[in-house]
């Protein structure tokens, strides 16, 4: 998504990909890429001066907007427990409504942090608080870059652009000790960026995110984990730092069985004009701008079709100017989270959800076929158990079985053709008909790597890239190998 403008750089820069902790898995793919987010941080870097106090990296100057954003999310996901015993006592907490229904909810753990304290967590990423969904058992907020989702002992945050992620961890240290809670678990992931250089500290290169976390003040005493890098690094690859401090207990009841994370690249240039703010009624008689955001909002959703994505579930939308949407949903204890950058030359969506369901092929293809992107990379992180209750996983099929086939409407056979919304004369927003949603798509899986890391947490990256000439690809693979052909 693209709401913070000042924030935001077209600048890129290549490098060498020396010394990245470790590698598993992944192939050469055919777009060649080594960027210098893979460099260790220099003191003589000529893209930032060196920051040596951890309270003054916040401190940046703001970038005129060029066009450009980094959509790409960094995500933190941190569990705890209480310190007093292994046990989570569900007796403690307090009674409070929600936005979204008026049962009351128990607050317990990190759902009593007041919202002074949210600010001050995000303040630390450079990011704010929009607006909040709850339900019984998760609080989910729309942040100005991402999104935060709150259990009473899991707390979920991901940001997108040039944030400060990780410098929220101390912060939650503390907030946790003054709830009787003590860090259990922390992962830290990201996709390599696309604007490396415009990253601040401690986000210039994992090497220096690795740094940071291994060494700074209060950090150290509760994070002992590791760093790895899956996917082939002159591509697509995905960053993951993994500390477990679990002490295994049946009665914790949290959901961190698998987390799917779909980012999706080069989105189709009609779905892209969905997102675009000017594209939709402006100024109508006695809206307000908080009305004209919450009603263009729920509009991009419907026409869209990300309401389909999450049925049944609360959904949380935020429409951004110039351009740029963001969605929380809640059902039960899952959340869903979508974010948007629509921006010709670096477009990108993004669909996460911690959805404990056995197969993902449905999934997959719904949102693959709402954006239609020219290629994506999907990761899932999830336990050996939760693995094992994935029935149908692209992941770990063959590459035949692996490809995600999205397929179009046909004409002439007693079905509607696909429309795609259109922005009419007057600003609003009308339907058309789209050959180029007709046809199937066909992605195929390019690259894959996983790895088991800690005791039990099972990392898996994916590169699937469009099919162009699925008709060529079935007469090579008939082939003998080789053997030529007269």
């Amino acid at each position: 998504m693209s709401p913070l403008p000042p924030d935001c750089s077209d600048s890129s820069s290549n490098g060498s990909a020396e010394g990245v902790p470790q590698v598993v898995g992944g192939h050469k793919t055919t777009k060649v890429r080594i960027e210098s987010e893979d460099v260790p941080w220099r003191h003589d870097s000529p893209v930032h001066e060196p920051v040596h106090s951890d309270d003054e990296s916040g401190n940046l100057l703001d970038r005129d907007y060029t066009g450009m954003f980094e959509g790409p999310e960094k995500t933190l996901e941190v569990v705890f427990r209480r310190d007093s015993d292994e046990h989570t006592d569900l007796s403690m907490g307090e009674l409070s409504g929600t936005s979204s229904s008026n049962a009351p909810i128990l607050r317990t753990g990190l759902r009593r942090l007041d919202r002074s304290d949210l600010d001050v967590v995000c303040a630390r990423a450079r990011c704010t608080i929009l607006s909040s969904i709850s339900n019984q058992y998760l609080d989910a907020y729309v942040l100005s870059e991402s999104s935060l989702f709150i259990y009473p002992y899991m707390l979920v945050l991901k940001t997108c652009g040039t944030t400060t992620l990780l410098r929220c961890i101390a912060t939650l240290i503390d907030l946790g000790r003054k709830l009787g809670l003590e860090i259990d678990w922390v992962g830290y992931s990201r996709k390599n960026f696309n604007f490396p250089g415009d990253q601040a500290f401690p986000h210039q290169s994992f090497h220096q995110e690795l740094d940071y976390l291994y060494g700074h003040r209060n950090l150290c005493e509760r994070l002992d984990g590791s760093g790895y890098t899956l996917g082939p690094v002159t591509g697509d690859h995905w960053f993951v730092f993994v500390a477990d401090q679990t002490i295994r207990a049946k009665a914790l009841d949290i959901d961190t069985d698998r987390v799917l994370n779909i980012m999706m690249f080069d989105i189709d240039e009609n779905v892209t004009q969905l997102f675009y703010y000017d594209q939709y009624e402006q100024h109508l008689d006695g809206e307000t701008k908080d009305d004209a955001v919450k009603r263009i909002s729920e509009e991009q959703t419907s026409v869209s079709g990300i309401r389909s994505l999450c049925p049944g579930a609360i959904i949380d939308p935020r429409a951004f100017e110039p351009c740029g949407y963001s969605m929380n949903a809640v059902l039960f204890r899952s959340y869903s989270t979508i974010h948007i950058t629509p921006e010709s030359g670096s477009s990108y969506a993004s669909f996460e959800t911690n959805q404990k369901v056995g197969s993902y092929k449905a999934l997959i293809s719904n949102v693959i076929r709402t954006f239609r992107p020219k290629r994506f990379v999907m990761t899932l992180m999830a336990d050996e158990g939760g693995i094992k209750q994935v029935k149908d996983n692209p992941m770990v099929d063959s590459a035949a079985h692996a490809k995600i086939v999205v397929p179009g409407v046909a004409h002439g056979k007693g079905l509607e053709p696909t429309t795609v919304p259109r922005a009419t004369s007057n600003g609003s927003v009308a339907s058309r008909n789209s050959m180029a949603s007709a046809k199937s798509l066909v992605y195929k899986r390019s690259s894959l790597a996983s790895i088991k890391v800690e005791e039990d947490c099972c990392c898996m990256m994916g590169n699937w890239v469009l099919e162009k000439t699925p008709a060529a690809a079935s007469i090579r693979a008939g082939k003998l190998r080789g053997m030529s052909v007269s």
